[in-house]
């Protein structure tokens, strides 16, 4: 049951609805989760900036891994059924590496740095060690790669702290808990 009125595309109000229709065409239909959140066009606006923006960071494989550990970590389901989908159709993941990014790791090493950084970011709310910022150094990232990684964990929080405030109906495939896996 969802917590929030989910608005259909025509009626979320005008300052949202250039934004909106943009996700709507590249997706191919317009998420529950877009519609709720366009309710505030400040915030909502703001997001799709920082989305498009940090759609440059990293590769696509490295972004939607750490999109699943950070999503695991902060519980939210209406992210990770998102992310998981994300995860297969576009960035051509193996389920088993959807499974260990959920778990904060991945097979490659350089990604695997990042993904397990990015989780010890968001467990440690970016109280992280010295030696954990050397990890990721180590294994290849630049500082300005490190404040992407840091970025990202943000703004994939955002998304699942709306999402588990609001609870929209989900429009992706359900996945299983990484923690019964």
């Amino acid at each position: 049951m969802s917590r929030t009125v989910v608005l259909t595309p025509a009626q979320v109000p005008a300052e949202s609805k250039q934004t909106l229709d943009m996700f709507t065409k590249n997706i191919g239909f317009t998420p529950n989760m877009l519609a709720a959140f366009a309710q505030s066009p400040i915030a909502f606006n703001a997001w799709a900036t920082l989305l498009s923006s940090l759609s440059k960071a990293l590769d696509v494989k490295t972004r939607d891994s750490i999109g699943l550990a950070v999503s695991e970590v902060n519980g939210c389901n209406y992210c990770l059924t998102v992310h998981s989908f994300r995860a297969e159709h576009m960035a051509k993941l193996p389920a088993d590496d959807i499974i260990l990014a959920r778990k904060g790791h991945a097979t490659d090493p350089k990604r695997d740095a990042a993904v397990q950084f990015a989780r010890k970011v968001i467990e440690s709310r970016g109280q992280v060690s010295d030696a954990e910022l050397k990890a990721v150094r180590d294994a290849g990232y630049t500082e300005a790669n490190i404040i992407e990684i840091v970025a990202l964990v943000a703004m994939y929080s955002l998304t699942n702290f709306f999402n588990n405030v609001f609870d929209p109906e989900k429009d992706f495939p359900l996945v299983t808990p990484a923690g019964s896996i």
